[in-house]
């Protein structure tokens, strides 16, 4: 490449460059205007804002002045609405307090209306239910004079039974004593007739299911003691033996003779010098109506006997 062509070059971009330039100054001018017309509108906005700053704080010196008045009368009307609200608080209380009274008197009033009421109810319930009962009694007294001549005839027979069982029970004891030893007899005999075993003691023929006997051995001489058989015998007033599903015949001395009996129990019995015996001995048939015998004999002869009487 020659120094024309090269020269050619160099003036061509030379000229280039100088056309970039040229529009690059053209360019900048318009963009320098353009920032100093935006600066000249900024400023212009800026001495807007100074002056709305100035009106602003003009306001709020305004309003800070009236905030503080407000807040002087609102702290005046604040301590007024308490003490309004204290006197009205005082004045519901007071009020409570009346109203409460009013309406405890009220129902006291009331409740004492009602046991008033209640109470003469009462008072001629009671007056009509003692003019019954008079009536009731007058026909009860007639009734009771009647029975009370039965009641007289039926102590007067219960008299007369009483009075035969203590002459049948002295008779029997008599006798007994003839019978038993002087010093080898029961004591403290005593017979009850049971419902069941343990259950009440009854009189009634229809109810006595057991027949229980308890004595006492006391101070027996060495010469009875030791074991020996002890028989339970129950007969009737005429000396019959009760109903028994397994009579137990035995024969025993009394008196130095020997004599056949009936038992309803037998028991083989260690005899002490002390010592307490009981039989309970259940009924295989209900006894009738009448007096009976209970007998305890020892091989030796009669330990001791009682007599009962079942209606």
């Amino acid at each position: 490449m020659n120094a024309r062509n090269v020269l050619g070059i160099i003036a061509a971009i030379l000229a280039l460059l100088l056309c970039w330039t040229t529009y690059r100054s053209c360019d900048l001018d318009k963009s320098v205007k353009a920032m100093e017309a935006k600066n000249v509108s900024l400023e212009q906005k800026v001495g807007d804002l100074d002056q709305l700053k100035t009106d602003l704080q003009t306001q709020v010196d305004s309003l800070e002045s009236a905030y503080n008045s407000l807040s002087e009368e609102n702290a005046s009307l604040a301590t007024s609405v308490e003490e309004e609200k204290a006197r009205s608080r005082r004045k519901n209380a007071t009020i409570k307090k009346l109203q409460a009274a009013q309406d405890a008197s009220n129902a006291a009033a009331v409740s004492e209306n009602a046991s008033l009421q209640a109470q003469i109810s009462a008072l001629l319930a009671a007056k009509s239910q003692l003019e019954s009962n008079i009536s009731d009694l007058q026909t009860e007294n007639a009734s009771l004079r009647d029975k009370l001549g039965m009641a007289e005839a039926s102590l007067t027979k219960a008299q007369d039974d009483n009075s035969a069982l203590d002459k049948l029970n002295k008779a029997m004891q008599s006798e007994i004593s003839n019978l038993t030893l002087a010093n080898f007899k029961a004591t403290a005999f005593q017979v009850e007739i049971e419902k069941r075993r343990g259950q009440k003691v009854t009189a009634k023929s229809r109810l006595a299911k057991r027949i229980k006997t308890t004595f006492d051995l006391t101070d027996v001489p060495e010469k009875y003691q030791g074991v020996r058989p002890i028989y339970l015998s129950i007969t009737d007033a005429t000396a019959n033996p009760i109903y028994l599903d397994n009579p137990i015949k035995a024969t025993v001395s009394v008196n130095g003779q020997d004599s056949q009996i009936i038992a309803a129990e037998q028991k083989e019995i260690n005899i002490k010098e002390n010592q307490r015996i009981s039989f309970n001995h259940k009924l295989n048939k209900r006894l009738k109506k009448g007096f009976y015998r209970v007998v305890v004999y020892t091989d030796i002869g009669v330990l001791g006997a009682s007599t009962i009487r079942l209606r």
